[in-house]
């Protein structure tokens, strides 16, 4: 890098602290804060929903995947994305904004209190804070990666440049600073992988290989198969319902988009765009790194620095600050979306039970409050990216496809399926059950199971069995002990009848959780 790419790299962190500043101006309460008050435009909410799923790490580990087997990067990830987010454009994402307008919840979870009980939403909260705190901690540790390729600092010095920019945008603009900031990453991304995409067709044209003719070459061969080594059809099949999941609201941040629509119909057209960007886009993006064996030797066994590497070979100064910009983006849109949504859970779902102050807190109280758990969080997390490539957690990759994965099916279950009809039947012991008894199936097969097998438990059943134990259970135990009850079945209708104006039965309205359940007053 020289003063220009660091030109452009310092002037984008200054755009994004301003719209941090100017997005202030939105924010007056906790539903402003978390949900941008149901006034977010669908197609700004779609590209937010689009933005605040990618980071760093398709630029490092996806990059090592990419240069490792070729074209299964995309179809085992972007395009089961693409897939579910789909499917979720009617399963799911209408359902999910009426939690807002119905229910006039904040936070994902609140819900859960009176559709399971205030056991359940705790569990789900409190699991799904700490495994958010080890995913957004493997986001930190991949750009910190990228920018050490380039600039030379240190790992903990890249997190602590990159915590602290996102820290200030997000924390005094909540979503509304998120979202916007991510339209103008989505720009930025657009340039930058549109600049690496001809930067490299240029490259293999003056090496005297054509744009088709390069899956001929002998450093490629295999790599246009679809699946290959452990990215067989058993992990394409996990990765699909996992993150059918995931990316409709089990990971939270996503949710928060479907909130922020003005009603149901704009939030399923928010999903739809969302899924045709993850369609499209990332082909564009990928085929630089389905090229990087032809132009690039790894230093690194996994390849993940194939993509850093590629970029400063290829790319004038200038396009090279662009492009690193584009890195910083991603990483900041998804870390910044993910703060946010846990300062919701632990405002609106946590922090009450445990504190009688809490319980108390005016909106003024509540907004400072949020922001606090914001910074705290990204603290945490912060922490947490250091410990990556230690023998705690592994390599970038691994935390991302084997914890978050393996553990997101068992904690999203019941949030996302709760939602729906079918499984009404499916109450407290369903739920803490299939969320228990997945968590233990993680372990086992990832440590003792898997030190007892020689090579391993496969990648494949490591993340699909949680998710499997977690999904039978679930509905089995609806079944045989069915805890649908009048006020569940009321919470229900309310979710799913198409009719925005709403006059199915009354529903409890969720408050804020409480140390008790009692009675609950709409607000």
């Amino acid at each position: 890098m020289n003063s220009l790419d660091w030109a452009v790299l310092i002037g984008y962190f200054g755009v994004m602290v301003a719209i941090g500043v100017w997005s202030h101006k939105r924010v007056d309460n906790v539903s402003d804060f978390f949900t941008a008050g149901g006034k977010m435009p669908w197609w700004l909410s779609g590209i937010s929903h689009h933005m605040s799923g990618y980071s760093a790490v398709m630029f490092t580990g996806y990059a090592g995947i990419a240069y490792t087997y070729g074209v299964t990067s995309f179809v085992t990830w972007s395009f089961p994305i693409a897939l579910g987010i789909a499917i979720g454009a009617r399963l799911f994402a209408p359902r999910i904004n009426r939690l807002r307008s119905r229910l006039h919840v904040a936070s994902p979870l609140e819900y859960l209190k009176n559709r399971y009980d205030l056991k359940t939403q705790q569990a789900l909260a409190w699991s799904g804070m700490l495994l958010k705190i080890v995913d957004v901690g493997a986001k930190w540790a991949a750009i910190a990666t990228l920018l050490s390729v380039f600039t030379g600092v240190s790992l903990n010095q890249g997190i602590l440049i990159t915590g602290v920019i996102t820290a200030v945008y997000c924390t005094i603009g909540g979503l509304w600073a998120d979202a916007l900031t991510e339209l103008g990453q989505f720009v930025i991304q657009l340039l930058a992988g549109i600049a690496m995409f001809v930067a490299v067709v240029m490259e293999l044209n003056d090496m005297g290989i054509g744009f088709f003719g390069a899956w001929d070459e002998p450093a490629l061969q295999g790599h246009e198969k679809p699946l290959v080594g452990p990215y067989g059809t058993v992990f394409l099949l996990a990765f699909l319902f996992i993150k059918l999941f995931e990316y409709n609201g089990g990971m939270l941040n996503q949710a928060q988009r479907y909130m922020a629509t003005a009603n149901a119909k704009e939030a399923a057209r928010s999903a739809k765009l969302s899924a045709i960007l993850w369609l499209v886009w990332p082909v564009v993006l990928f085929f630089p790194m389905w090229m990087s064996p032809l132009l690039v030797e790894s230093e690194k066994a996994d390849g993940s620095d194939s993509y850093g590497l590629m970029t400063e070979q290829l790319l004038p100064h200038g396009l090279l600050g662009l492009v690193i910009v584009g890195f910083f983006s991603h990483t900041m849109a998804m870390c910044s979306s993910d703060a946010n949504a846990i300062a919701a859970v632990f405002t609106r779902d946590c922090a009450p039970v445990v504190s009688a102050k809490a319980r108390a807190w005016n909106e003024r109280s509540g907004l400072i409050a949020a922001r606090v758990t914001t910074v705290v969080f990204l603290g945490l997390s912060m922490a947490a990216a250091t410990q990556v490539n230690s023998p705690a957690f592994g390599d970038i990759i691994t935390v991302v496809i084997k914890w978050v994965a393996g553990l997101m099916g068992p904690m999203a279950i019941p949030m996302m399926l709760g939602l729906l009809r079918p499984f009404r039947r499916s109450g407290p012991t369903a739920a803490l059950t299939s969320w228990a008894l997945g968590l233990l199936a993680f372990w086992l097969v990832n440590y003792p199971i898997s030190w007892n097998i020689e090579g391993g438990v496969p990648l494949q059943y490591q993340v699909s069995i949680p998710l499997a134990v977690s999904l039978v259970l679930y509905i089995a135990i609806g079944y045989i002990k069915p805890e649908d009850t009048p006020e569940r079945d009321a919470l229900i209708e309310r979710i799913n009848t198409d009719d925005d104006g709403g006059s199915a039965g009354a529903a409890v309205v969720p408050a804020p959780a409480e140390p008790q359940d009692g009675a609950v007053t709409p607000r």
